[in-house]
């Protein structure tokens, strides 16, 4: 379901800045501060009722950004942020008409999961790159590695999100089936509130510049696996 441009682009970013926007007006500079920051990947919420204006402001005004939208719970909600202009979806569970509806629609779409079970009806609806959530509550690191064992010779790729933070982020990043992560903390409410965006883009930066020794570290583990 999603083109390889757009896994590479995510995987290339590492960490995916998600948030929700309280009022519309907030989108386009925060959009901005998180791209002057190095982040181009976000994920918008559905979770307020300035969601869908914002998410048009910064697919229209901010194309730059490759943006991505959550929470998405029902089939008419993909099909709205897919006229909005999202580039893909992503949803905190597994529902099977949602997932369906974003295929007809040809909007690439993350289901979530947290168990085998979510992760087999996710396999056998097609998707091979799926929302890890909530990350941390279900167990972290450790259990990933356990729960998406069985299913590494179908070559599943993992976007943990949900108490992933500065702290534990490499250790998800460090995971050769994980294509990045949910940065759910770089954007502070407060910093919003009160149009801080040099905080926010500095924030982004410090992120950046952490996730990318992780990256370094991947190509080259890559690149000694090609030629050996």
């Amino acid at each position: 379901m999603f083109a390889e441009s757009i896994l590479s682009r995510i995987a290339r970013t590492r960490v995916v800045a998600g948030f929700s926007v309280e009022r519309a007006v907030d989108a386009v500079p925060l959009a901005n501060a998180l791209l002057e920051g190095g982040i181009d990947v976000i994920e918008l919420t559905l979770r307020t009722d300035a969601a869908m204006e914002g998410l048009r402001a910064i697919c229209d005004q901010v194309p730059e950004i490759l943006v991505g939208v959550g929470t998405i719970l029902t089939p008419q909600a993909a099909a709205d942020v897919r006229d909005a202009g999202a580039h893909f979806g992503v949803s905190p569970g597994l529902n099977p008409s949602v997932v369906i509806a974003a295929q007809k629609l040809g909007l690439p779409f993350a289901p979530g999961i947290s168990t085998p079970s979510d992760l087999e009806g996710a396999i056998e609806l097609g998707c091979h790159f799926v929302k890890f959530f909530p990350a941390e509550a279900s167990g972290g690191i450790n259990y990933l590695r356990s729960m998406s064992a069985p299913y590494k010779h179908l070559g599943m790729q993992y976007f943990p999100l949900g108490g992933v933070n500065a702290d534990n982020m490499l250790e998800y990043l460090a995971e050769p089936n994980v294509t990045a992560v949910g940065g759910s903390w770089i954007v502070k409410q407060n910093l919003v509130d009160a149009g801080d965006w040099q905080a926010i883009t500095a924030r982004a930066a410090e992120v950046v510049k952490v996730a990318e020794v992780v990256g370094a570290v991947k190509e080259q583990f890559e690149n000694e696996g090609t030629q050996g």
